[in-house]
């Protein structure tokens, strides 16, 4: 397996990823309403879709990911799409980011100081499918066995999907951080990131110490990267040592925006201030995370921040 992630890091030390897909569709008043959320626009306007991924690469991203976290089969099922449509639709999601990619690279000053921009592909929890919050719990009724059946079918359909890398993300539950490392173990030649779902310092959402799952996926020559998405920003640090002693991986952190949401009112509250977000990342990266980004309620402007304040100053190629 060649990694794609080294000849970034070799590159400028350090990889910047994209921030939130849903969260910024829904700041430009897109309506994810539904138990898709970012899959329905996948369905109903996949412009917007490809127009975001486009944003995060003028904004510095080194990879934007796909718009296939919510896209699940059984959930694309229930909303009367075939086996094919639905398998044809996890694809699409895939390819708008690669269009995008495409297209951003097309124009030379792109180019300038950079690589070639990366598309990973979103490989959702299983609770994300059931929108019911449990990928905020990791409590969940199938076991080992069942995430695995349940994740493979879509696995094989986004291992062959022309994507770089897959993203394993939000992932809560050890069970299912077990049953995504043997995927990784059936499919040797495809590279991909694990990344948790954190409920404080030291464990993910299901009470596991994120030094366990860390520890069990060490071994997988094809992860490239292990450590935390979708988790407060003030938990980030202790995370990050956490991780430090029990892998040799690459450490990837990429937060929420230290907002809060109510699930009352579906709201967020408090306020993100890309600057401040980006002098933040800077500590993260100074701490031994390489992989860099943001998750829910960032957007374009933190992605900058990141870039401005981790990445060196490098010349014309």
């Amino acid at each position: 397996m060649i990694d794609p992630i080294r000849p970034f890091l070799d590159h400028q030390n350090v990889f910047i990823l994209d921030g939130g897909l849903a969260t910024e569709l829904e700041k430009r008043r897109f309506n994810l309403n539904d138990p898709l959320w970012s899959a329905k626009i996948l369905l109903e306007q996949p412009d917007a879709i490809r127009q975001v991924h486009s944003d995060y690469l003028w904004a510095g991203a080194d990879c934007v990911i796909s718009a296939s976290y919510q896209a699940s089969l059984p959930g694309l099922y229930s909303r009367g799409l075939s086996e094919d449509a639905a398998a044809d639709l996890i694809r699409f999601a895939v390819q708008l980011a690669i269009e995008a990619r495409d297209q951003f690279w097309a124009v030379m000053a792109n180019r300038r100081g950079r690589l070639r921009p990366l598309v990973a592909a979103s490989v959702g929890p299983y609770g994300a499918y059931l929108a019911n919050g449990s990928e905020y719990t990791g409590l969940y009724e199938l076991d080992e066995a069942g995430l695995l059946d349940w994740h493979r079918p879509r696995w094989e359909i986004l291992a062959q999907s022309g994507a770089d890398l897959l993203a394993c993300e939000t992932i809560p539950s050890f069970a299912e951080a077990k049953a995504l490392r043997q995927l990784l173990l059936e499919t040797p030649e495809t590279p991909a990131w694990m990344s948790f779902a954190c409920r404080d310092g030291r464990s993910i959402n299901d009470g596991t110490p994120i030094a366990d799952c860390a520890q069990l996926l060490n071994d997988l020559p094809n992860l490239v990267a292990v450590g935390i998405n979708c988790t407060p920003p003030r938990f980030v640090p202790d995370l990050i040592t956490a991780v430090q002693i029990h892998t040799d991986k690459n450490i990837i952190v990429y937060p929420n925006s230290g907002e809060q949401f109510d699930p009352t009112t579906k709201t967020w509250l408090g306020q993100s201030d890309p600057a401040e977000f980006g002098t933040i990342s800077r500590e993260w990266r100074k701490m031994g995370a390489l992989l860099v980004g943001g998750c829910c309620r960032t957007g374009p402007a933190h992605i900058q921040q990141i870039r401005d304040r981790t990445r060196p100053v490098i010349g014309n190629q």
